[in-house]
Formats: structure tokens, sequence, C-alpha cells
């Protein structure tokens, strides 16, 4: 089972590739949030591959969308089935708000530039109408709300919600379509850029005046880095199940883990390759004293070395200047 889904996961990449992202490393770390970290341009994807999709929990899906807000980044799940069904191609699901679509529908916007018009929803398969579109049609014809309600087979209430852009039944909307020979639906955005936090916006007037929390994990190391950096000035956000500890701003982005030299060595590819399609930094904090500057271009550095900062802009230089290509 484990090999099947790893070449699955290939599978997902070589796609993403064939389509011009530049894709991380496959990480391999589980049980973990996302797969695959992927950017083209100024799009950046966070994917997670599932063959099953009711395996994603409520839990699980609120790690992915954090992460999608701290980056940030487009969240994905690409699947195979829900229960015993195979997904449907051309229809996009959401579970507890992230958006999951069928590998074949990926290939279809990605190489084909064919987008998804359909989404599945509790009470059936809907499509989103252009609301304006469908009232320029009704209107050119010269048809009421009423005989337009009759056409379709719904309530004179319903075309009205259409035109403002309600999403209606694919059997409604091949009704109306059959009847002016014309689309009347909106394709789905899949990559709808996720707005950027400012650094420093408050969401709440009062929560300046409220008192910084520290940060806790239970990890007397990973307290340490985390600590450090706040007393920095830095922005940081501890992360759970992800192939790093914590994710701060600098503002840029940075990936930060800890613990063992030989864990670094097993975690420096893929760090590495995640900041740099995050476009940010990584580093990778050990206890002991360390006698090289990284570790397959991820900077290494020691407890000493980083309490001997105070600064947030000489702490970044020296990270990126211990980065390798």
């Amino acid at each position: 089972m484990a090999r099947s889904r790893e070449r699955w996961i290939d599978h997902v990449r070589g796609t993403l590739e064939r389509a011009g992202f530049f894709v991380s490393d496959t990480h391999g770390i589980r049980p973990s949030s996302f797969d695959l970290a992927a950017r083209r341009d100024a799009t950046l994807l966070l994917v997670k591959v599932l063959k099953n999709i009711d395996a994603l929990d409520s839990e699980e899906a609120s790690r992915l969308l954090e992460l999608g807000r701290l980056f940030p980044a487009i969240v994905l799940v690409v699947g195979h089935a829900s229960g015993a069904a195979d997904l449907e191609a051309g229809v996009v699901y959401t579970r507890y708000g992230v958006p999951i679509i069928s590998e074949e529908t990926l290939q279809e916007f990605l190489e084909k530039a064919v987008p998804p018009f359909l989404y599945a929803s509790p009470g059936g398969t809907f499509a989103r109408v252009d609301g304006a579109r469908l009232r320029s049609l009704r209107v050119s014809r010269g048809l009421s709300l009423g005989a337009l309600a009759g056409i379709a087979g719904v309530s004179r209430r319903a075309v009205q919600l259409y035109e403002e852009g309600a999403g209606a039944e694919v059997e409604v909307i091949e009704r109306i379509e059959n009847f002016f020979g014309e689309p009347i639906v909106r394709p789905i955005q899949l990559f709808e850029p996720p707005a950027r936090p400012r650094r420093g916006a408050k969401s709440d007037p009062t929560e300046a005046e409220a008192p910084r929390r520290p940060i806790r994990t239970g990890d007397p190391l990973t307290d340490g880095m985390i600590a450090q950096l706040d007393d920095m000035g830095l922005e940081v956000v501890v992360t759970v199940r992800a192939p790093f500890d914590a994710l701060a701003r600098t503002p840029e982005i940075l990936l930060a883990s800890s613990g063992s030299l030989r864990a670094a060595l097993h975690r420096a590819e893929i760090l590495h390759s995640l900041a740099r399609v995050a476009e940010g930094h990584a580093m990778f904090i050990v206890r002991e004293a360390v006698h090289r500057a990284s570790i397959a271009g991820l900077p290494i550095l020691s407890v000493g070395e980083l309490k001997r900062h105070r600064d947030p802009d000489d702490f970044l230089d020296e990270i990126a200047s211990r980065e390798g290509p």
C-alpha cells in the first residue's frame, strides 16, 4: 500500500512538473498535513494525496488550511474515491473547506486548460451560474422570470437566485442551456490566489493590548528555538504534522526545525527543497556544536549560534549566507 501511494504521489508530481510547476521533493514523512509543495510564478500549492477522501477529518483539514494561510498557499487534495465510488472528473468536492479533485480533473485543468464547472454538495451536483449572462439571455428573448422558471422546472424565486449567481443543479442547468443554446455557467477557479497576510496586521483592535502568549511544544530544544525567534520579533507559529517544527516570517517565510544532527541529515533535502519552492528560507537547530555551515544546502546552527542573534535582519543574513544552491 505504501509503495502504491508513493507512486501515486510521484505521478501527481509529474503532472505538476509537466505543467511548469517547480515541485518540492517528496518528503516521505508520515503522517503529514501535505505531500507536495509546488510553485508556478505567483501560484504556490500545498497538495495532499489521498486514496479515499473520507480519510480527511476536520482536524487534518484545519491543519492544511492553516498552513495555506501561513505561507500563503492554495491547498488542494487530489483523491481517488469517496467510500466505494470513484471521484468524477470535472467535479470539485469539498471536505471541511478543503477543495478536492480527482487526478483526471487536475490533468484536464493543467494540461488541457479545461477547468471544472461542477461541484458536489449534499443535495447533488451543482454548477455556478453566470447570473449576469443568464439575465441578459432572458431579457433578450423577452422572457419573464415566470416563463423561464417554467422552462427550467423551478420556482420564480429560484431563477432570481440564479441571476444573482447562486448555484443550480446540473439537470436545471441542462434544461436552461438546451433552451438558449448557450452556456450559462462559470468555471471554478481552482487556483484562486489567497490574500497574503500583512506583517503586523491585527484582526481585532484590542489585540495590540493583549499580552503575547508563550508558544510551547513540550520539547525543550524546539521550545528554546521558538522562544529565541519570538524574542527577535519574528511572527512564529508552531506547526503539527509538517516536515518543519515552526514557521516564522522575517518577513520572508522561514521554515524552522530542531533535533539531532542525525535528524538534520534526514530532513535536510526536503527542508531545503520546500524553502526554495516557497521562495523563503529554512534552517535546522541542533544542540551540539557543528563544524559545517549547512547540510545539502540547509543551514545548520547550534543552540549557541542561535542565541547570539538579537537582530532579525542580521540573523537572516547569516541564514542566507549558509544556504546552498
